[in-house]
């Protein structure tokens, strides 16, 4: 699968947040921008920070009109500690297809144990791909404050 360019349209992908009903993605995000956040795991001290920022920073992503949605390979349970830990207040999907969400994505995957690899979309209104930003590894992950400011200024390009 190739990698997911900008003006890509994100592929269909349903996730399962824990305690919730399952999220068709983009479509759930459509007229909003959007954050999909792919993670390696509980484990993973730079994915347990990059959560607590989106968290830290979601009054101001919701100003922004920007939906935040999580998925990592993490079992119900494990996932349901995480979003406790840290407060969580956006969806967080658990047991991901790490195969499949590869071959819709271009995510990559580490081999054993099997768990995605850190991977963030900003998605337009539209479900299309402003930016993408794979990692192949521990770091290399989008944050918050770059999140804010391409929106910010994305929307002061708009036509009133």
């Amino acid at each position: 699968m190739p990698l997911l360019n900008p003006g890509d349209h994100f592929p269909p992908i349903t996730i399962t947040p824990v305690d919730g009903e399952a999220i068709d993605l983009p479509d759930a995000l459509a007229g909003h921008f959007a954050v999909i956040l792919f993670n390696r795991g509980s484990w993973c001290p730079y994915c347990n920070a990059q959560l607590r920022a989106f968290q830290r920073d979601a009054e101001k992503l919701g100003g922004l009109d920007v939906k935040v949605v999580s998925l990592s390979v993490d079992d119900e349970a494990t996932a349901r500690e995480l979003i406790a830990k840290h407060g969580l207040t956006f969806p967080v999907g658990h047991s991901a297809d790490a195969a499949a969400i590869h071959d819709a994505t271009g995510a990559f995957v580490n081999a054993e144990p099997v768990h995605l690899q850190s991977t963030g979309f900003v998605l337009d209104p539209d479900g299309n791909v402003i930016v993408s930003v794979y990692s192949s590894g521990a770091i290399g992950r989008l944050v918050p404050e770059d999140v804010t400011g391409l929106v910010n200024y994305l929307k002061s390009k708009q036509p009133a």
